[in-house]
């Protein structure tokens, strides 16, 4: 007999209302705008900041000069062949007279330069219009790394506004303040105002899709998320990264590019009116009814129904675990008490350091492509439609083989292929550098749900976001391996390959966390994976699914555990409701007809 009230949770309503319908069918398509919001935010740096291969001295008085004179003639006038950033003081008038320099003529910085295009789609970029060669080839550098700056930043104020007034809200302010960072940067002509805009949109940079993604994924039952939240990134951030370079090239202006990709992003805040709030979101704030509305919403879409009763019992249990949220509140635990103890501190300070090299590898990869040699628009192409296989791959073997040895395979050969390109021919450099870049893809996919799984749920919020945030700090760095590819490829090749094989030796040390219920208290964590030895591979145990429970979790007489719906994807957990905790976790599952 079904007792009166029963403790119930959204996770219990869903199922009723429909966990893969219509309505989810709907959301899904949903992501399609958002995830092309992040590859544009995200990668148009990297087409506006192009610096042709040849560019030479130009000088007023050879101003009425034919080109290809001009050019020769600036050439022959370098101290240094191939230094285009000194030329000899030299009488202009008489250019004719002379066929080569004299080493005695006074040297002289250039201030001014004229730019061969035609390797960079035949458009200025920002390097060529404000002239950020020669000394001041950094400004490039630091454009690209201001960026991550503000990724960090964003990260800080984003998740803490998230709580407070809802995903919703910070999904449409992130993306329009995107846009304005693109409007701005549009119409910027100094580099501190272009900085100042780039380090707006690294506040929106991450945020301006998690927030969706997050909100989607909350309304799709466990067993479909590792199927959605990998397939929306194969699809849609595919199909935005793949077409970036086309329609940089299409347009022809650096200015032109920044001001269009913000129409997508503008579009962005009517958001707010098609989507429905975060449901645990709306429960942590006692606003239940509200959270009816769009479960009824959801299983009319569906064709199904869900029973008062069960509606009547969310309300019930979500009134007393609010109070009791409220009650427990000061004694809230943080992101220092993952590193208390020494199990729970060596997985912490590894997942962190995967996760920055990861980063690195994955974000030096993608802008390491303008040092390849071939085309950029072509190679970032074909590096980038990457994505699609290598999360496709995911979507078929992720929840069979297990986070952990996928992480060290892909990381590995990921690296080993980087490496060999940087030995190759650079007929074949091109070919393994993108094998590479397939590769580290995998494994980037991996470590944004492998974390989430790892930290305990009563500070996985704040884990996760301190865990990406360090990411962000890695992705500073990586602008330099760009820089340092224009000085040598093979060095740029060889700072990813090793980054790459390290960090999959460092995803060795992790605990794997397949078909395993997820740590719930800093107790929890400390424990998990303690009956795993270094070499541990889930396809091998031989233990049955419904019998495998976490060494620290003791069985409790009045509450039976949740099996796989603990084991699905917890993609975007970063902004998760702080309402789930430990008891909701192992709560009685009540039967309703």
């Amino acid at each position: 007999m079904v007792a009166e009230s029963q403790v119930v949770d959204f996770d219990d309503v869903l199922p009723l209302a429909g966990e893969f319908g219509r309505y989810q069918w709907v959301l899904f398509l949903s992501l399609a705008p958002f995830c092309c919001n992040l590859a544009f935010i995200y990668f148009t740096q990297i087409f506006m900041t192009l610096t042709p291969e040849r560019f030479w001295c130009s000088d007023p008085d050879l101003s009425e000069l034919p080109h290809d004179i001009r050019q020769n003639l600036s050439s022959l006038l370098y101290p240094n062949k191939g230094d285009a950033c000194q030329v000899y003081q030299f009488n202009y008038t008489n250019w004719n007279n002379y066929k080569e320099p004299d080493g005695a003529w006074p040297k002289r910085e250039c201030t001014n330069w004229e730019y061969d295009l035609s390797d960079i789609g035949n458009y200025p970029s920002i390097v060529t219009e404000l002239n950020w060669v020669c000394g001041r080839d950094w400004y490039s550098t630091l454009y690209q790394s201001i960026f991550f700056v503000g990724a960090i930043v964003g990260g800080l104020i984003v998740a803490w506004a998230a709580d407070r007034w809802g995903r919703l809200p910070m999904l449409v302010a992130c993306n329009l303040i995107g846009a304005l960072s693109c409007i701005l940067t549009a119409v910027a002509s100094s580099l501190p105002e272009l900085l100042f805009h780039r380090f707006l949109g690294g506040l929106a940079f991450d945020n301006i899709f998690v927030m969706i993604y997050v909100l989607v994924l909350e309304y799709v039952g466990p067993s479909h998320r590792t199927l959605v939240a990998n397939l929306s990134i194969a699809i849609f951030y595919t199909l935005g990264t793949v077409v970036i370079p086309w329609i940089a090239l299409g347009l022809g202006d650096w200015r032109l590019l920044s001001a269009v990709i913000s129409l997508p992003m503008l579009l962005g805040g009517l958001a707010f009116w098609l989507l429905p709030e975060s449901a645990r979101w709306l429960l942590t704030q006692g606003r239940v009814e509200e959270t009816i509305i769009i479960l009824k919403r959801i299983a009319h879409v569906n064709g199904k129904t869900i029973p008062e009763k069960m509606l009547k019992d969310l309300q019930e249990s979500t009134e007393a675990d609010v109070s009791e949220s409220m009650e427990e509140e000061s004694q809230s635990v943080t992101m220092f008490d993952l590193l208390k103890s020494p199990r729970l501190r060596r997985t912490t300070i590894a997942i962190s350091l995967l996760w920055m090299l990861v980063n690195l590898v994955y974000d030096g990869h993608a802008r390491n492509v303008s040092n390849l040699g071939s085309s950029v628009f072509e190679t970032f192409s074909i590096a980038s439609a990457t994505e699609l296989p290598a999360d496709l791959f995911l979507v078929f073997t992720l929840d069979r083989w297990g986070r952990k040895w996928m992480s060290f395979g892909s990381l590995m050969a990921s690296g080993i292929f980087t490496i060999v390109a940087a030995a190759v021919s650079s007929d074949l450099l091109t070919i393994f550098a993108v094998i590479g870049r397939f590769c580290v893809n995998i494994a980037f996919n991996i470590g944004l749900q492998y974390a989430a799984e790892l930290l305990p749920t009563v500070v996985r919020a704040q884990g996760v976001a301190s865990i990406h945030i360090a990411g962000y700090v890695a992705g500073i760095l990586s602008p330099l391996i760009v820089l340092l590819g224009q000085w040598s490829k093979v060095a740029s090749l060889l700072v990813l390959g090793v980054a790459s094989m390290l960090a999959g030796l460092i995803s060795i040390m992790l605990p794997e966390t397949l078909n395993r219920d997820l740590p719930q208290t800093l107790e929890d964590g400390e424990n998990f994976g303690a009956d795993q030895g270094l070499c541990y591979f889930p396809c091998r145990d031989t233990v049955s699914t419904s019998t495998k429970r976490h060494l620290s979790l003791e069985p409790q007489p009045s509450f039976i555990r949740r099996g796989p719906r603990h084991r699905a994807s917890v993609r975007g957990e970063t902004y998760r409701s702080t309402l789930i905790r430990h008891r909701r976790e192992v709560m009685y599952i009540p039967a309703y007809d």
